[in-house]
């Protein structure tokens, strides 16, 4: 596991570049079956990481990725978060979001070691930080934001044109 810069960050975990084929990974999905994310699907895969949806940023990016989300062909959305099944079900339920699939690294945080994406000197230190991976159908990453203020949305705009 290495530490990084992810712009004004620093990061754990083993950095992921524009480039690279997308470490397959599996997540909790709200019923606690495993879920893969990453690696080739035949689909574009929009990976919106967060670190929490019980906050305001977080759940804006993934109201915002639902909206825009329904208009993408043969793509999958994610929302990645530490959030348990069980409160991602109920934020998902509450906001209506249908677009996006909510999956949690909670058990062993191996999406965030795989993307380099734990927070490694913040307050929020050990959750994931804000970013989002777009992967075509091969499984390469075309579209990297690590978002550089954690309270700063991401450029919706670039990871959406990734897909097109």
């Amino acid at each position: 596991m290495a530490t990084f810069k992810g712009n004004a960050v620093t990061l754990t975990g083993k950095e992921v570049k524009v480039g690279d084929k997308a470490p397959k990974v599996d997540l909790v999905a709200g019923d606690l079956s495993l879920k893969s994310v990453g690696g080739a699907s035949g689909k574009y895969q929009v990976i919106n990481v967060v670190p929490s949806l019980d906050t305001g940023v977080c759940a804006t990016q993934t109201r915002k990725f639902n909206e825009k989300a329904a208009s993408l062909p043969n793509t999958e959305v994610f929302v990645v978060s530490l959030d348990l099944p069980f409160a991602q079900g109920r934020f998902c339920s509450t906001e209506g979001i249908k677009n996006v699939v909510a999956l949690s690294d909670f058990r062993n945080k191996e999406f965030g070691n795989a993307y380099g994406v734990i927070l490694a000197d913040s307050p929020l230190q050990g959750l994931l930080t804000r970013a989002v991976f777009v992967v075509n159908p091969n499984g390469e990453v075309v579209h990297k934001e690590i978002v550089s203020e954690i309270t700063t949305e991401p450029n919706y705009d670039a990871a959406l044109n990734a897909v097109k």
